[in-house]
């Protein structure tokens, strides 16, 4: 799937699921139960172990799931899951070398970022989505209006401190998307192998979203 295509799904569903497990097997189950539930999308933490080849069977093996990778920290680590063929890389923090390289490689990245400092500079780097990154300790939907005061141009995706009491908040700070861990991926439905859990609160998180976004369309 192309760059532009990827960024236009994400915008769309409005959710990018990270997946941050103990295992490559519970990674997959976790993403194959998301998918279940109506979210196409899966951001695969690095911290999961053997992340490149869970990415690189995703790949292979669901076509209809775009595959992403999360935690990315460093250029080489970028360069395997580019390799892997991901559809995106995404990371807590900013790092400009990973943004130029994903740039030149026509890669969809979705860089991190605290401050409005980082904010616009992953922006003006070619950062076409900005995470606002731990979102929750810092105001939460507050600081995500408050930073889309001055920046209206930046769409920014709202990790950290995202569940089912605060997600339509968040959309109706200004979020272009949400990204969601835990909250959607129960430890507990991986461990004892709970699908129907995981596509469950996939599917409340949709209609949160949808709902939202519904309110904000009346108003305007």
């Amino acid at each position: 799937m192309k760059k532009e295509e990827v960024l236009a799904k994400i915008h769309e569903v409005g959710i990018v699921p990270g997946i941050r497990t103990s295992s490559a097997d519970d990674g997959r189950f976790a993403a194959d139960a998301i998918a279940e539930g109506g979210i196409p999308i899966v951001e695969i933490t690095m911290t999961v172990p053997k992340a490149i080849d869970v990415i690189s069977d995703m790949v292979r093996n669901s076509p209809h799931v775009i595959v992403g990778a999360g935690t990315v920290l460093d250029l080489e680590t970028a360069r395997r899951c580019l390799d892997a063929g991901v559809g995106f890389i995404t990371s807590p923090g900013l790092n400009l070398k990973i943004v130029e390289f994903a740039v030149k490689e026509n890669l969809l990245v979705i860089a991190g970022a605290m401050t409005p400092t980082e904010v616009i500079a992953a922006w003006q780097a070619g950062s076409q989505l900005v995470k606002v990154f731990p979102c929750g300790p810092i105001g939460g939907p507050a600081y995500i209006k408050a930073l889309r005061g001055p920046y209206p141009q930046v769409p920014m995706i709202a990790a950290g401190g995202v569940n089912q009491e605060t997600a339509a908040d968040f959309i109706l700070a200004g979020a272009a998307a949400l990204g969601i861990g835990g909250r959607l991926i129960p430890k507990a439905a991986v461990e004892h192998r709970r699908p129907e859990q995981i596509s469950e609160l996939a599917r409340r998180f949709l209609r949160i979203v949808k709902t939202a976004r519904n309110k904000i369309s009346r108003k305007t």
